[in-house]
């Protein structure tokens, strides 16, 4: 049976839509013109404005950071609630703690963000602590949304994993917390690194919460970016763009090729 053009075609214009705007970025980010949209020539002039621009810099290493550390705590309080949320069947609060986890991922972020705001000041009149808005409070924040994320991808993985395993350890003489990590963890590591690249991204990603629980001195780099393309589109965020993503490709072409040098199982 000959396969019909309609299906290629919609294939090609969905992967153009996509794509057509980020090739043009990075074309446009070797531009001599000042001005993104009109082409004059060749030119590295924007990257070297990029890393002579130190508040870009700082707020890329700013940024860096908080998802790094946010993705690593939201992993070890997901991966607990996950594991607490399949493992235990019954216990009291089970229906309010599995609401609370996901509810994260259908509130807007206008809500979080303000909700956190509020939490913040008041416990800083109450407690004093934290003092002021910055790095922390936006940890705080992206571990409290990015932890939601982790959760469902973990406990899919613990769904679907054979219990059978863990009884046969424990039938071995292996105790509960022996048997999670020899056992249990080293099954759900692929999960529990999705998991922390999904909440690292998100967190990464992430411009109207941390807007709301930072203060002057900590803005991140999507808070420094919208600042800047407030005015216009500049080179050096094309720049910027271009590097992030030849990152991300260079890491996905790595993935790639280690998923095809694994050698294949039979079934």
């Amino acid at each position: 049976m000959r396969r019909g053009w309609f299906l290629p075609l919609t294939a090609a214009l969905g992967f153009g839509f996509l794509y057509a705007p980020i090739v043009s970025l990075v074309i446009f980010s070797f531009n001599s013109n000042r001005l993104v949209t009109v082409w004059s020539g060749f030119s590295v002039q924007s990257y070297k404005d990029l890393f002579a621009d130190q508040k870009m810099l700082q707020a890329a290493w700013l940024s860096l950071q908080v998802a790094a550390i946010s993705a690593t705590i939201a992993l070890v309080l997901g991966t607990l609630c996950a594991v607490a949320l399949v493992r235990f069947r019954r216990f009291r609060g089970k229906t309010v703690l599995a609401g609370m986890a996901s509810a994260p991922l259908v509130m807007p972020d206008v809500i979080t963000g303000l909700s956190l705001l509020l939490l913040f000041v008041a416990m800083e009149s109450v407690f004093g602590w934290p003092a002021g808005r910055g790095m922390l409070t936006i940890i705080i924040a992206h571990s409290t949304f990015c932890m939601a994320y982790i959760t469902v991808v973990v406990q899919s993985r613990l769904l679907d994993l054979d219990l059978s395993l863990e009884e046969a350890a424990m039938d071995l003489g292996a105790t509960p917390v022996r048997v999670f990590f020899d056992v249990t963890l080293p099954i759900i590591a692929p999960a529990l690194v999705s998991g922390w690249l999904l909440a690292f991204t998100l967190s990464l990603d992430d411009l109207v919460i941390a807007s709301f629980v930072t203060g002057p001195g900590a803005s991140t780099l999507p808070i420094v970016i919208f600042s800047k393309i407030r005015l216009g589109v500049s080179p050096d965020v094309n720049a910027l763009a271009t590097i992030i993503i030849g990152i991300v490709a260079l890491g996905v072409g790595a993935a790639t090729l280690l998923q095809l040098r694994r050698p294949k199982t039979k079934a």
